[in-house]
């Protein structure tokens, strides 16, 4: 793992951006919480190890496909990227919108038993379904969609949610397609409990998760889209 940069907050970066707190850390880079100085509006830049962003390409394939999913409400908006010396390095960091909420993995640890029930559930997929429907309609994919990179902004009668760490590289495939809806099912499917709770889910839960084997879900759902219209005609029976 490369050096920290261990900004503190207070810390002025390029004379634009004040340090808040560090959100994050992981292989390509470190994320902060920054304030825009001059505006007073916060935002996120993302900050790229060097040796993980060699010419600047690691950090040119973000901003390029934040800016091709620019229309999908489910992605963070890409503002603009910028470079500052640091400790005699060139450092790339991309500045987006800061968005406010906890992970997907720290709300659910917060609902009674770790869990949501049934209903919520479905009220979870079909948000997380209708994001990513925008995201394959643009020709892409997410790729590794998970609890700990999915922001939860705001429950109620339906969920607001934001994802993170839109990093695959290459072009998009039909696989790469499927991978994702199979990750929407799973993350359906421990939301409510997992495994434990499994065998007491009603008949239209177990129809959706269908085992969480692969072949099955891809039987009946192939797109994020398909998986959508589903579930806004299923019959609770």
């Amino acid at each position: 793992m490369p050096d920290t940069f261990d900004f503190e907050p207070g810390d002025v970066i390029g004379e634009r951006y004040e340090v808040v707190e560090r959100l994050g850390r992981g292989w390509e880079g470190e994320v902060y919480k920054l304030l825009e100085l001059g505006a007073g509006i916060e935002r996120a830049g993302k900050f790229f190890y060097p040796i993980r962003n060699p010419g600047g390409k690691t950090s040119r394939f973000y901003a390029r496909k934040l800016h091709k999913l620019r229309n999908c409400p489910i992605v963070i908006q890409y503002h603009t990227s910028d470079v500052i010396e640091w400790e005699g390095k060139k450092v790339v960091y991309l500045v987006s919108e800061f968005v406010e909420g906890e992970t997907l993995d720290k709300f659910l640890s917060r609902q009674p038993g770790k869990r949501i029930g049934a209903f919520q559930g479905l009220h979870l997929l079909h948000a997380l379904a209708s994001g990513m429907e925008a995201v394959h309609d643009a020709k892409d994919y997410h790729g590794d969609l998970h609890s700990g990179n999915i922001i939860v902004r705001r429950v109620g009668i339906s969920f607001d949610l934001k994802l993170l760490d839109m990093y695959r590289h290459g072009p998009t495939t039909s696989a790469d397609i499927h991978t994702d809806v199979c990750d929407l099912i799973r993350l359906f499917y421990d939301a409510i409990g997992g495994q434990k709770f499994y065998s007491r889910q009603p008949p239209p839960v177990k129809r959706i998760c269908r085992g969480l084997k692969r072949s099955l879900i891809l039987e009946q759902f192939r797109t994020a889209g398909q998986l959508r219209h589903y579930l806004e005609t299923m019959e609770w029976t």
